[in-house]
């Protein structure tokens, strides 16, 4: 019996695997047993299966055809990667990877338009070297490659790449590239000119503290750093508050929380903020057990208050790099009435993953297993920002722009 393990931490265990190749010859059947092992268990509890049109005798059949094509452990581990982007959910994913792996995210998003890959949004808040506007931009080609024909030779092979919500996941996969191989991309600039962006040449802040704090006029901003899966940011936020608690007003930035983190941390954050018990998400999932029907099962998730309460405006930016707990924070501040959300789309990352270990080799992968929703019964995936940002201007923060002047409209 496979055990689904709860997962708390997202996308903190990925690490390339550089470790030298083994010449052991590759267990076939084993490998074989894992993978229908594995579809087996995403028909039986990937709760979002029905709204997707999932043809798991193609993935059998040509996966397992793979597995025989197989040279060795790299180019195994590669396969059953390929069957989690057939998904096209950016949750289902293994814990650990290899240089041929595709990297989990790159610091552009693109947009699907006329048959096109556009530059939606850039991760202004994290980039240090940008010095020119590529919003709008279209991207003609990645390392010399035509950009469509690269999105159709994306290594799946069972789903339909003309359907627009697949191709434009597969179009921001491309873009994130194999961790060993170049990311050259040539645009089509909104003035029709043409230039090349190095993507490994962009520099992204690395952050090394949990969160920073910073006072503009007499609104305070606390920054959280990718870093909602460490307990110890509930302390450190804390002491953030008090230091900015004579402020007018307060910005939360979860613009860089890309890799998740546990609801400990958001509730210790969204409990300073309300006076009484509040529900904050809605969890849904399937039981189905021996050969009875499938039955939903839903609850609320309350966070309480603590300490003395923040009673101040409050605003949270929020953006395409903010994923998961990140999400289900901003969900939570704004179903309670207690911030106003400004931003673009979040990641979009969909319900509550398990993990799954197989059982002939040392690897896990993980997959939602729980609907998640917004207080009003809205998908988490699906919200959209009160305030929204159309992102026009890279080298300038729109975002904090506008929350600034909405918390000075709030408090004159």
């Amino acid at each position: 019996m496979i055990k689904l393990i709860a997962l708390t931490l997202l996308y903190l265990s990925l690490s390339i695997n550089a470790s030298a190749q083994t010449t052991k010859p590759l267990d076939k059947k084993s490998l074989k047993k894992d993978l229908n092992e594995m579809l087996q268990t995403i028909a039986n509890h990937y709760v979002y299966l029905d709204g997707k049109n999932i043809d798991f005798e193609c993935l059998r059949e040509h996966y397992i055809h793979q597995i025989e094509l197989a040279k060795n452990d790299k180019e195994a581990l590669l396969i059953f990667e390929y069957v989690t982007n057939e998904f096209y959910d950016g949750h289902i994913s293994l814990n650990r990877n290899n240089s041929s792996s595709y990297r989990l995210y790159s610091p552009l998003y693109l947009g699907q338009i006329n048959g096109e890959s556009v530059i939606k949004n850039v991760w202004t808040s994290q980039i240090n070297n940008l010095d020119e506007n590529i919003i709008e931009a279209k991207v003609l080609e990645i390392n010399g490659k035509d950009f469509q024909k690269a999105i159709d030779e994306f290594p799946t092979y069972c789903h339909d790449k003309s359907d627009l919500e697949i191709r434009e996941w597969i179009a921001n996969k491309v873009i994130c590239g194999r961790y060993d191989q170049k990311r050259i991309l040539t645009l089509l600039m909104p003035d029709h000119t043409i230039r090349e962006l190095d993507l490994d040449q962009i520099s992204i802040k690395t952050e090394k503290k949990l969160s920073s704090r910073q006072k503009i006029d007499n609104y305070g901003i606390i920054r959280i750093n990718d870093k909602l899966y460490d307990n110890k940011l509930i302390n450190e936020f804390d002491a953030h508050l008090e230091e900015l608690w004579e402020t007018d007003g307060l910005i939360i930035d979860l613009r860089n929380t890309i890799s998740g983190g546990n609801s400990y941390v958001a509730r210790g954050i969204m409990s300073r903020f309300i006076e009484k018990e509040m529900a904050y998400q809605i969890h849904k999932f399937d039981e189905k057990y021996d050969k009875g029907p499938k039955v939903e099962r839903s609850w609320k998730e309350y966070v309480s208050p603590r300490g003395r309460t923040y009673k101040k405006p409050v605003i949270i930016l929020v953006g395409r790099w903010t994923g998961s707990m990140g999400e289900g924070l901003t969900i939570g501040m704004d179903g309670m009435s207690r911030a106003i959300i400004i931003g673009t789309e979040m990641r979009r990352l969909m319900g509550e993953v398990n993990q799954v270990d197989l059982i002939h080799q040392d690897l896990t992968y993980q997959f939602p297993t729980a609907k998640l929703f917004h207080i009003n019964g809205a998908p988490r995936e699906s919200f959209i920002p009160k305030i929204y940002i159309n992102q026009k201007n890279n080298l300038k923060d729109e975002a904090l722009e506008k929350a600034l002047e909405v918390l000075k409209s709030q408090t004159l």
